[in-house]
Formats: C-alpha cells, sequence, structure tokens
C-alpha cells in the first residue's frame, strides 16, 4: 500500500508518467475549488462520513470507509464484532459527535461524546489518519479506533461490582426478601414465589454483559429474584480503563425496593390448594392484570389445555357466525372425524344447546366446530388470546399452537379445539384467558409489579365476551365444574381434563376356544393418565379474580382441579374487596 504522503519511488513508463500529472493536476484543481468555494477537504468530509455512520450504528457503512487493504484485513463481521464488544464494556448506549477538525499533518480530530449505562457521559477524542485509496481519501485503521479516547497499544476493559440487592416486598408491604440474605418474615409465602440466586444461565450472559454486571455475579435465576432482576440489581460501579489509564469511574448505586403484585393471603390459599401434587395455580385481577399468586409451575409448566381452550374454540365460533344460542345438536357419545372417533369424556351422551354442550364439555360438538372454524381462524383466536406471545413475564414460558398451516387435517383441527393435539399452555395463560373474557375481550397486560398503568387490547367482541361468560356460568352452575362454587358468588368457569396417553381400552371379544385367555377385567380409568385443568373468575358482575388450575396427572378438572379453583377464588374475592 503506497502511503498517500510520500511519491512512490516505483518507476513509471511514460503513458503512465502523463496520465499521473494529469491526476495530479486534478487533484489540484479539486482542492482549489473547495478552496474557493469553502468546502471541506476530502479527509474531513470521510472522517465525518466515518463517525456519523458510527452514530447510527451503521457499520458497514463505517467500514467502507476504510482504505482496500484494512478491508481486506479486517472483514465487515470482525470489524462489526470489535465495535460491539467495545461498546459492550464501556456499557455504551449512544455515541454522538461533535464539530469535525480540519485534518493537520493528515489526522482528523473528532470529539466524540459516548452515553453508558454504568460510567455516566464518557467524552473523549477521536483521531483518524488517513490514506488516498483509489482516488480517494480512505481512513486507516487501527485498533485505537474501536472507542474513543484508545492510544495505540491500549485495551478497553473494565472492573465492576454489583450494589447491595435491593428488596422485594409484597402487594401489602411485608417484605419478601430483604438484605444479603434475602429473609422474609412470612417464610413460607416468600419461599413459594421468590426464588433463587444462582450463576446466570448461558442466555442471559449477553444481556448482563450489556448491563455491566461482573462476570462472577449472582443473580436471579427463578420466581421473583428472576423477573425483578434488573430493578432490584441496582447500577454496577466501577472502572472504564484504556490500558493502565482510567478513562470513567463511577460508585454502584442500589436501586429502591420493588413492590410486587403478589398477595400474601391468596398466595398462600394458591399453595395450600394445590398442596405437594405437580401442577400450579396463578391468579389474576382482571382489570389491572396483576398478578396475585403463582404457586408451583402455574408460568412454566406446559401440558396440553383440554377442554378449558374451548373458551377460545366458542368465542372464535360465536365471532364466526357458525353457532349461537338458538344452535342445537345431537345426543352423542361420539363423533367421527377422518373416520377416527373422538369420544365424550368417558363415554358419556352429550348434547342439547350450545350451551348445554359447553356446560357439559362436549366433545363431540365442539371438534366439529372446530373443524367448521378452520385452522386459520383458530390459530388467529387463539393468538389473540395470548397463544404464541411472551407473556410479558420473565422465565415465562410461551404457551403455542401449530401455525395453521402445520396443524395437519381435519381430525387435528378438531383436536386441537378441544385443547388435544399438539396445544401447550401454561395456568397462567388459562388464567389470562378467563381474564380476557371476564374483561369485556379485554386483554390486559400481565405484570408482577403493583401500581403499574393497566394496559388492555380489545381481543373479541364485548358482547361475544358476555355470551361466553354466560356459558362458562353455567358450567358451574348446571355442568361440569359443580366443585368451584362459591356460595353466594356468581363464578364463572371451564373444566379440562388432558390426555396425556391413549386411554381406550382394545377391543376384546369372548373366544370359545379354551386355549384362548379370557377377555381381562377392565381396569377403572388411572387418574394419572390424564391432567386436571380449571379456569375461572368471579364474580360474574364486575369480575375481580380470575384463576388458571392444572394439577399434572391428577384426574379429572371437575374432581380435581375445579375445588382448588373454588378455595383460591374464594381467597381471592376476600382480598379484593
Amino acid at each position: 500500500m503506497l502511503d498517500a504522503s510520500s511519491p512512490s519511488r516505483r518507476s513509471l513508463p511514460a503513458r503512465g508518467l502523463i496520465f499521473a500529472g494529469a491526476l495530479a493536476a486534478g487533484v489540484a484543481v479539486v482542492a482549489l475549488l473547495l478552496a474557493l468555494t469553502g468546502g471541506p477537504p476530502p479527509e474531513q468530509a470521510a472522517a465525518e462520513r466515518f463517525v456519523t455512520a458510527w452514530a447510527r450504528g451503521d457499520f458497514p457503512a463505517m467500514h467502507a470507509e476504510l482504505t482496500e487493504a484494512d478491508r481486506r484485513a479486517l472483514p465487515l463481521t470482525a470489524f462489526t464484532e470489535r465495535y460491539r464488544e467495545a461498546a459492550t464494556i464501556a456499557t455504551a448506549t449512544a455515541f454522538r459527535h461533535g464539530e469535525v477538525d480540519k485534518p493537520r499533518n493528515g489526522v482528523v480530530s473528532v470529539p466524540m461524546t459516548i452515553a453508558t449505562r454504568v460510567f455516566g457521559t464518557i467524552r473523549a477524542p477521536l483521531r483518524l489518519s488517513f490514506s488516498q485509496d483509489d482516488d480517494a481519501w480512505r481512513v486507516k485503521w487501527s485498533a485505537r479506533l474501536a472507542f474513543p479516547g484508545l492510544a495505540d497499544g491500549e485495551l478497553l476493559t473494565r472492573r465492576t461490582q454489583l450494589p447491595r440487592r435491593a428488596d422485594i416486598i409484597a402487594r401489602d408491604g411485608s417484605p419478601l426478601a430483604q438484605g444479603p440474605d434475602r429473609t422474609s418474615p412470612i417464610a413460607d409465602i416468600a419461599s413459594s414465589i421468590v426464588g433463587e440466586l444462582g450463576a446466570p444461565p448461558p442466555e442471559r450472559l449477553a444481556r448482563l454483559d450489556e448491563l455491566g454486571y461482573p462476570a462472577d455475579a449472582l443473580v436471579g435465576i427463578s420466581g421473583l429474584e428472576r423477573v425483578f432482576e434488573e430493578r432490584i440489581a441496582g447500577t454496577p460501579g466501577g472502572q472504564l480503563r484504556a490500558g493502565s489509564r482510567v478513562l470513567a469511574k463511577t460508585v454502584a448505586r442500589p436501586a429502591t425496593p420493588v413492590r410486587s403484585s403478589i398477595d400474601p393471603p391468596v398466595q398462600r390459599a394458591a399453595v395450600e390448594a394445590k398442596g405437594a401434587r405437580l401442577g400450579g395455580v396463578a391468579v389474576v385481577r382482571p382489570r389491572t392484570g396483576e398478578i396475585l399468586a403463582l404457586a408451583g409451575i402455574a408460568f412454566s409448566g406446559l401440558q396440553p389445555p383440554a377442554s378449558t381452550f374451548k373458551i377460545v374454540t366458542l368465542a372464535g365460533v360465536l365471532e364466526a357466525g357458525l353457532a349461537g344460542p338458538n344452535s342445537t345438536y345431537p345426543v352423542e357419545t361420539k363423533t367421527t372425524i377422518e373416520g377416527r372417533d373422538i369420544e365424550n369424556a368417558n363415554g358419556e351422551s352429550c348434547g342439547g344447546t350450545l350451551r348445554q354442550t359447553f356446560a357439559h364439555s362436549c366433545n363431540s360438538v365442539f371438534a366439529p366446530l372446530g373443524v367448521r372454524l378452520g385452522a386459520e381462524r383458530l390459530v388467529q383466536v387463539a393468538e389473540r388470546f395470548g397463544f404464541n406471545s411472551d407473556p410479558g413475564i420473565p422465565g415465562a414460558a410461551t404457551s403455542t399452537i401449530p401455525p395453521a398451516d402445520e396443524i395437519g387435517d381435519a381430525l387435528a383441527v378438531g383436536s386441537s379445539a378441544i385443547g388435544q393435539g399438539r396445544l401447550q399452555a401454561t395456568a397462567l395463560q388459562m388464567a389470562w384467558v378467563a381474564a380476557t373474557i371476564a374483561g369485556g375481550g379485554k386483554r390486559p397486560r400481565l405484570t408482577l409489579q403493583r401500581g403499574l398503568e393497566p394496559k388492555r387490547t380489545q381481543v373479541v367482541d364485548a358482547g361475544i365476551a358476555r355470551m361466553v361468560g354466560r356459558y362458562m356460568e353455567a358450567v358451574v352452575n348446571e355442568g361440569t365444574g359443580g366443585l368451584a362454587a362459591v356460595p353466594g358468588v356468581r363464578v364463572a368457569g371451564k373444566t379440562g381434563t388432558a390426555e396425556l396417553r391413549d386411554t381406550t381400552q382394545p377391543r376384546c371379544e369372548p373366544s370359545p376356544d379354551p386355549e384362548v385367555p379370557p377377555c381381562p377385567p377392565t381396569e377403572p380409568n388411572d387418574p394419572t393418565d390424564t391432567s386436571a385443568w380449571f379456569a375461572a373468575y368471579a364474580p360474574v358482575v364486575e369480575p375481580r379474580v380470575a384463576v388458571g388450575v392444572l394439577l399434572a396427572e391428577s384426574g379429572a378438572g371437575g374432581q380435581t382441579a375445579a375445588p382448588v379453583a373454588q378455595q383460591v377464588l374464594r381467597a381471592g374475592l376476600e382480598a379484593t374487596r
């Protein structure tokens, strides 16, 4: 590579000398014109382009300003990584430049201002050297250009430490986790929801690095410690160094205590009602989206939601005009789709009005309705209720329904409509669905922080939500959810019993041949073959609490999950008076 400041010693043929002379004359003319018109020197213009691209994070444009030799030596991917690594070390959030100086001795100096998360505002010069390359002035790159203020041979490093961790308090002000030992005077409640501290998992390392956490920091890995990590960890302090020089330093600043939405009496009721069984219980305020309780695997355990998903299917069917209050259906024990039987629970006969079939959870009605609704509309309405969306709670699992073109044939669509197939949901998701119906079709933004400004999105017409709510009330009053009834309170709910294994028995015909073993005795249904679900809200008028219950491998929703919901609803209603 030629140095633009010194002539080449390579000899040129006569024609080359003529061309070189013409080029030199042209450059001189351009320089004269710039001087006469007041335009910037070409090095200054190139520096302006370089730092302007940096300010907007346009690394390809920055890379394009380098000399050809530097672009070959440092490809775009490596170049981009150098700048991103330096920004991460500095916890930089924005780069701005001041007025670009005119070149002095081939160097252009640019005052830079860097906003950082940890080290405040840093001001340092960036000095750019240039070389004439392909008839243009190009930036001669070196490692010191990765961050303003670096000198040749210096590496950018940091040393940080975290302040003391802030307290987490309950809705009523009771401490849930306080001090370095994270103790609580209500340890029975705190242990069920606070979570633990530990080494960060690999998928979170990049984010924590950006925030300036030291490499050996312990972070919230579960529960409220995980949810509020960035709120309670405070701002790290320490030094940013260029080699042995200190570019910036700051003192660690602790955060203020965070008041969660967890209500201790409701949390205690959820924990006690679930007991030692594997499962989860979630309690939500429909109007605000505040989560009052999370017990067990309420926001992390995924299972097929079974017939609680019929809340979603019913909303879609009513919205599409495929059925209504005057619709009636024959009493049957099963329906046949694609040559396969889909039976009602325990082979029961089921039919009547749409309200009755919902109250008694008739698979023989809702599977065919799901087929008529179709995969595309079924997925669309499910996604409006929150499926396939991040629930907005750090660490919470996303409840899912496959894309419409991946669900499969009519049998798969029908199975999905009754909450089986490849659907997956958490107890929190089904509490969210119930809260949306309770809120007149408005889905609330979920939060574990008390006092956050409520945000709700209309996802289904209010009239349809009211009709679904009336049908859910029928589930409790005259259908499968009677054990969720609360004396003196109108409760709306929906049972679900998710099949985890094939519970059908092979048909056995007795044989006259004495050598053939007789039919084995019929075994009663094994409760571990199914998971029990219940989704509910109360009161029906001006709802104050919504509940989602999942009890894995624990039998039928009406017998097992509904009583849990009833216990938690009572506590929630008492707490929200």
